[in-house]
């Protein structure tokens, strides 16, 4: 038979309630703190992916397109049907379009290359010419996208060619969350695409890069 004062004594007893609750508490912190940490280098991964494609944009409008040439020629040709036309504005027609990607898809595999990897064909610091991937270094070729699009500005017969806008995109890039991707499976979380749109400008003057 229990006696009830034995009863009485071990409920009233709080020894080790503090370690209790302290097991309790302090994974539920030290979860909440990994949170605001991998939340700030999500958002610089973020901000590496939107500057990488805003600086891949730039150097791709001064750069051979990103197309084979002989696609590139036959949807955006320098010159007018009519000869006579030549010294006129090109159309303001964006449905004309080339996309090439992902996975390579359609798109010339060395000049995008050389937009993602740099001059030294390496996502590693130092590059004379840097690439894509010098800045985020998750971004290669096959997770590109590339639009180019007939803008309207220009004129037929101009030597230096069409004056196209390109959209440049990224796809299938996903966040690297340490602790809350390992727990919670947030690394399947894909960062927008982020397309930058700019007009090109000489699409051969990059051309040794």
């Amino acid at each position: 038979m229990v006696d009830p004062r034995a009863a009485f004594s071990f409920w009233r007893d709080d020894r080790g309630v503090s370690l209790t609750e302290g097991l309790i508490t302090i994974p539920i912190v030290l979860l909440v703190f990994a949170a605001f940490i991998e939340f700030g280098y999500a958002m610089s991964q973020w901000n590496q992916t939107v500057k990488a494609l805003q600086y891949g944009a730039r150097l791709a409008a001064v750069s051979d397109p990103l197309v084979p040439a002989a696609d590139f020629a036959d949807a955006f040709p320098s010159d007018a049907d009519d000869p006579l036309n030549n010294g006129d504005a090109t159309p303001n027609d964006s449905t004309i379009s080339l996309t090439c990607g992902p996975a390579l898809a359609n798109c010339d595999a060395a000049a995008l290359s050389r937009i993602v990897q740099g001059s030294d064909g390496a996502c590693a610091a130092g590059d004379p010419r840097p690439g894509i991937c010098d800045l985020n270094w998750r971004i290669q070729p096959e997770n590109l996208v590339v639009t180019y699009q007939r803008s309207g500005l220009g004129y037929w017969g101009r030597p230096d060619g069409p004056v196209l806008t390109m959209r440049l995109e990224v796809r299938d890039i996903t966040f690297d969350l340490p602790v809350l991707g390992g727990l919670l499976g947030l690394n399947d979380v894909v960062i927008p695409a982020h397309p930058v749109t700019i007009s090109t400008e000489d699409l051969k003057t990059c051309s040794t890069c």
